[in-house]
C-alpha cells in the first residue's frame, strides 16, 4: 500500500530510531538526529531533512533522509543533496518509488545522488532518471589490508551465521582489539602533522580558501561547517585529522574515521576526505602513507577509500596499484539538475556522500563494559 509522503519533523525521530533497529543499520541518538536535523547548509535553502510515510498506527513506516551540502566553484555558491537510509517496512511496501521521486524533483539543489547505495537498491535509482555517475569508477571501491588475519576470521564467522543467525548474533561484538579507542602515538612522514585547529584564523582555513580558487566544484570543508561535522554526538572518537604542509604553508590534509560495520566485520579505518590543492597533488601519496600506517597502529585491518574517482585514482599514484577493489556494483549514482556547472569540475570523495553520518563509530562501550550488541536483521523491511 502506498501511503502519502510528509516531510520529518523532529517528534519523528523515536519512531526513526526504531526503523533503524528493525532493519539492523546504525542507530543514531535522538541528539544525534537533532544534530543533524540542525545541518546549516540544510537550513540555507529551507530543504526538508527527509521524508517519511505513515503506517496504518499513524507512525513512520518508511523514511528516507535527505542530506544537503553546500558546495563552491570558485566565488559561486550552491548547494547538493544526497539521499540516504530508505527504509520501507510492509505495511507501506512500494512507498520507496515515491519516495525517490520526491528526492528527485526537489528544488534547490544542482545534483541529487548517493554514493553509498547498495547492489539490490542501484536498479531503483537507474529507474528513477538517476545514472551511474562517474562513469570510470563509479562501481570501484579500493582498500588496503593492513592486516589480514580479521579479514579471514571475519570471512568464516559470516559463513557461520549463515548457518545459525540467532547462535551467532547472540555472541555479540567480534573482533575488537586492545588498540581500539586509545590515542595513538603516530610516526608520521615529513610535513605531515596531526591536524585539530580549525578556527576561522587558522592554516586550515587558509588552505580552504586557497582550494575554493582552484577552479574546482567542492563540497563545502570551510572551517564553519567541519566544527559542525565534528559535534556529531554520535561520534565515539574524533576523526583522524592530517595535514601536509610545505615551505611552511598547508597544502593538503586527510580526515579518516575508525569504523565497523556490524558485529562480525573487523575494525576499518574508512578514508572521508582527501584532498590536495592542484599544484600539491604529490602530497596525497604522502598523507596516504600516513593513513596506512595509522591503519595498521589504530587497531584497523584495512584501509579503504569508497568514492573513487579518475583524478583520485591518478592522484594516488603507486596506491592505486597495490589496492584491492572491493566494489563490483554501481553504488554512486547522480541527476544533474539542468543548470548545473559543468560535471567534469567535480571530483568527490566520501566527504561529499553520506559516509560521515551512515558509517557505524566502533562501539567502544563493548571493550570498556563487554556490551554485547546483537546483530539484527529482518524479514519485514526492505532498505537501500
Amino acid at each position: 500500500m502506498v501511503m502519502a509522503l510528509r516531510e520529518i519533523t523532529e517528534s519523528d525521530y523515536p519512531a526513526i530510531q526504531a526503523l533503524h533497529r528493525s532493519v539492523g543499520w546504525p542507530e543514531r541518538s535522538l541528539a544525534g538526529w537533532r544534530w543533524l536535523h540542525a545541518n546549516p547548509a540544510r537550513l540555507d535553502i529551507g530543504a526538508p531533512a527527509g521524508w517519511v510515510a505513515d503506517g496504518p498506527d499513524g507512525e513512520p513506516a518508511a523514511h528516507v533522509g535527505n542530506l544537503i551540502q553546500r558546495f563552491r566553484l570558485g566565488e559561486r555558491r550552491l548547494h547538493g543533496a544526497t539521499g540516504f537510509n530508505i527504509i520501507v517496512t510492509p505495511s507501506v511496501r512500494g512507498t520507496s518509488r515515491r519516495m525517490l521521486q520526491t528526492f528527485t524533483t526537489q528544488p534547490n539543489v544542482f545534483a541529487r545522488y548517493t554514493f553509498n547505495a547498495n547492489s539490490k537498491s542501484q536498479p531503483l535509482y537507474v529507474r528513477h532518471g538517476m545514472r551511474s555517475w562517474p562513469e570510470q569508477t563509479h562501481a570501484v571501491k579500493l582498500s588496503w589490508v593492513v592486516s589480514p588475519l580479521p579479514l579471514a576470521i571475519s570471512k568464516v564467522w559470516r559463513k557461520l551465521y549463515g548457518l545459525a543467525p540467532k547462535a551467532i548474533s547472540g555472541l555479540g561484538e567480534q573482533l575488537m582489539n586492545d588498540r581500539l579507542g586509545r590515542t595513538p602515538r603516530l610516526s608520521l612522514p615529513p610535513g605531515v602533522s596531526l591536524l585539530d585547529d580549525f578556527s576561522d584564523a587558522s592554516p586550515y582555513a587558509a588552505f580552504w580558501s586557497a582550494l575554493t580558487q582552484d577552479g574546482r566544484l567542492l563540497a563545502d570543508r570551510s572551517p564553519e561547517i567541519q566544527r559542525w561535522r565534528l559535534q556529531d554526538p554520535d561520534l565515539s572518537e574524533p576523526p583522524l585529522t592530517l595535514a601536509f604542509e610545505r615551505d611552511g604553508v598547508m597544502v593538503a590534509y586527510a580526515m579518516a574515521m575508525m569504523a565497523k560495520s556490524n558485529i562480525l566485520e573487523p575494525p576499518v579505518l574508512e578514508i572521508l576526505d582527501l584532498e590536495a590543492l592542484r599544484s600539491h597533488a604529490d602530497a596525497i601519496p604522502v598523507l596516504m602513507t600516513a593513513l596506512k600506517d595509522a591503519a595498521r597502529i589504530m587497531g584497523a585491518a584495512k584501509l579503504r577509500l569508497s568514492v573513487v574517482t579518475p583524478e583520485a585514482m591518478a592522484r594516488l599514484r603507486d596506491f592505486t596499484r597495490t589496492a584491492r577493489n572491493e566494489g563490483g556494483w554501481g553504488h554512486c549514482h547522480v541527476q544533474f539538475a539542468t543548470d548545473a556547472p559543468n560535471t567534469a569540475l567535480w571530483s568527490p570523495t566520501p566527504y561529499d556522500g553520506d559516509y560521515a553520518i551512515c558509517l557505524r563509530p566502533i562501539p567502544l562501550d563493548a571493550i570498556h563494559h563487554g556490551a554485547r550488541r546483537p546483530l539484527r536483521t529482518s524479514q519485514t523491511a526492505s532498505k537501500a
